[in-house]
C-alpha cells in the first residue's frame, strides 16, 4: 500500500483520532501554562515594582512602625515592648506592634500593597543580635515614587518618636548599634561652665554645620575637631551630651582602650558612623600616653590599635568628611603633640574647677528661693579656703542638703570631706 492511502486511512481509525486529540488537548494545555509564566513573568517585570529592605537597613525599623499604623486590619502582629522615663522619674512602659514574619496587604493612595516579611532561620543579623530578616513590598504599576514617599513618611514618623532625645551609639563589630533607649535631651543651660567657654564652643561648631561652603572653597577638609581637657568631675562629658540635644544630634562613643579596636577597624567605623552625629573619644589619655614621657617604654597603645592608625582615622588620607569629633582628657600633658595639632584638634577648651562665677550660678539654680545675697556668700565661702572643687563635688554636697540653703553655708568645710 502507498505510503500516502496509508496516512489517509488513518483519518477513519478511531483509535488514531482519539489518540490525536488528547495529545492535542496536552499540548494546547502546555503550551497554555508555559505562556501564562512566562506572561506572568513578563507582567510582573514590566507592570510590577517590588522594594526590599533587608533587617540590617537603618530604615527596616522605621517601616515596620509605619505599616503597622496603616495595615491596621492585620490580626498576625509581633510585639516590641520599650521603657521611657517620665518627667516624675517613673518608667513608663509602652507596647508597639508591628506585622509578624508572613503576608500582609493594605491600601495606599489608591495602590494595593503586599508586604511579605521573611525570616530566614539560618542566618543571623549580628548587628542586631536577631535572625535576618528582609521586608518585601510589592505593588501593581511603574511610580517608583511611591515607595520613596513610603520611606520618607517613615522615617518621618520615626523621628518625631524621637524628638526630645538623644541617642547614643556603640560599636558593635563593624557597624555603630543603639545603647539602650533614647535619652532625654539635657538644656545646654544645666551645664554650667565658666564664663564664655559654652558659648565659644556652641558657636564654633554652629559655625562649621551651617557652611559646608566656606571649607570647600578653601580646598579644606571638611571636619572639625574638638578637645576639652581638664580635673574629673568638671563637666566636660555632661557638656557634649547637652550640646548633642542642642545641635539634635546623635553620640558615638569609641573606646580606644577596646582591646579588639584595630586601626583597620577605627578607620571603618569613623567612615560609617551615623549622619548627624558626635563622635566621641573619651579618656584619650587611658589609650595613648606621651612619647616624651619615657624614652624605656616605646609609645603604645593597648590592644592593636596603633597611634599612627589613631592620627590617620583622624587625618588620614582615607579620613571622612563632614564629621565633628570629640575628645576628652584628664591629663593633656599626656598626651603626644601630634594628636592634638591643628587638623586634628581645632579648639581647645579647659573645663577646670569651679570658679566663684560658677559656683553662684549653681547655688541660685539649686536654691532659687533664697536670696542672691545667699549665693554671692556660699561662692565666696568655697573660694577663700583656696581648695579646688569640682562641679561634681558641689553638686553631691547640695545634695545632702536639698532643702536647706542656709546648711550649705554655715558647713561648707563638709565640702571637702566627699
Amino acid at each position: 500500500m502507498p505510503l500516502i492511502d496509508y496516512i489517509s486511512s488513518l483519518k477513519d481509525n478511531p483509535y488514531f483520532g482519539a489518540g490525536f486529540g488528547l495529545v492535542g488537548v496536552g499540548a494546547a494545555l502546555a503550551v497554555a501554562r508555559k505562556g501564562s509564566q512566562f506572561g506572568m513573568v513578563a507582567f510582573r517585570r514590566h507592570y510590577m515594582m517590588t522594594l526590599e529592605i533587608p533587617s540590617k537597613d537603618k530604615s527596616y525599623q522605621w517601616l515596620l512602625q509605619w505599616i503597622s499604623s496603616h495595615a491596621n486590619k492585620t490580626q498576625h502582629l509581633s510585639v516590641e515592648t520599650t521603657f521611657q522615663q517620665t518627667e516624675g522619674g517613673s518608667i513608663k512602659t509602652e507596647f508597639d506592634f508591628v506585622p509578624s514574619p508572613g503576608t500582609h496587604f493594605f491600601w495606599y493612595k489608591n495602590y494595593f500593597i503586599k508586604v511579605e516579611r521573611n525570616r530566614e532561620k539560618q542566618m543571623v543579623d549580628f548587628q542586631h543580635a536577631a535572625p535576618f530578616e528582609t521586608v518585601q513590598l510589592t505593588t501593581v504599576g511603574r511610580r517608583r515614587e511611591i515607595f520613596f514617599e513610603i520611606l520618607d513618611q517613615a522615617k518621618v514618623m520615626a523621628l518625631q518618636r524621637q524628638e526630645g532625645k538623644t541617642i547614643m551609639y556603640t560599636p558593635m563589630g563593624a557597624e555603630w548599634r543603639q545603647f539602650g533607649y533614647p535619652r532625654k535631651k539635657r538644656p545646654l543651660s544645666s551645664v554650667i561652665l565658666d564664663t564664655g567657654i559654652s558659648d565659644r564652643i556652641h558657636a564654633d561648631v554652629k559655625g562649621f554645620i551651617n557652611d559646608p561652603k566656606w571649607y570647600s572653597d578653601r580646598g579644606i577638609p571638611y571636619r572639625r575637631g574638638y578637645l576639652l581637657y581638664g580635673p574629673p568631675g568638671c563637666g566636660k562629658s555632661s557638656y557634649i551630651m547637652a550640646l548633642a540635644g542642642a545641635l539634635e544630634y546623635s553620640i558615638c562613643v569609641l573606646n580606644l582602650s577596646d582591646k579588639s579596636l584595630s586601626d583597620d577597624r577605627l578607620n571603618h567605623l569613623m567612615s560609617v558612623a551615623p549622619q548627624q552625629s558626635i563622635i566621641l573619644l573619651e579618656d584619650v589619655d587611658a589609650a595613648f600616653v606621651s612619647r616624651d614621657v619615657s624614652q624605656d617604654a616605646k609609645y603604645q597603645g593597648m590592644g592593636r590599635l596603633t597611634f599612627s592608625g589613631l592620627l590617620n582615622a583622624l587625618d588620614g588620607v582615607a579620613s571622612t568628611e563632614a564629621r565633628i569629633v570629640f575628645m576628652t582628657t584628664n591629663y593633656l600633658e599626656r598626651l603626644d603633640s601630634a594628636l592634638i595639632r591643628p587638623g586634628r584638634v581645632d579648639m581647645k577648651e579647659l573645663i577646670g574647677y569651679a570658679t566663684e562665677d560658677q559656683l553662684y550660678q549653681m547655688y541660685t539654680r539649686f536654691y532659687p528661693d533664697c536670696p542672691e545675697s545667699h549665693a554671692h556668700m556660699f561662692a565666696k565661702a568655697v573660694v577663700s579656703h583656696n581648695k579646688p572643687v569640682s562641679i561634681a563635688q558641689i553638686q553631691g554636697y547640695f545634695m545632702m542638703n536639698k532643702l536647706d540653703g542656709q546648711a550649705v553655708i554655715d558647713s561648707v568645710e563638709d565640702l571637702w570631706m566627699l
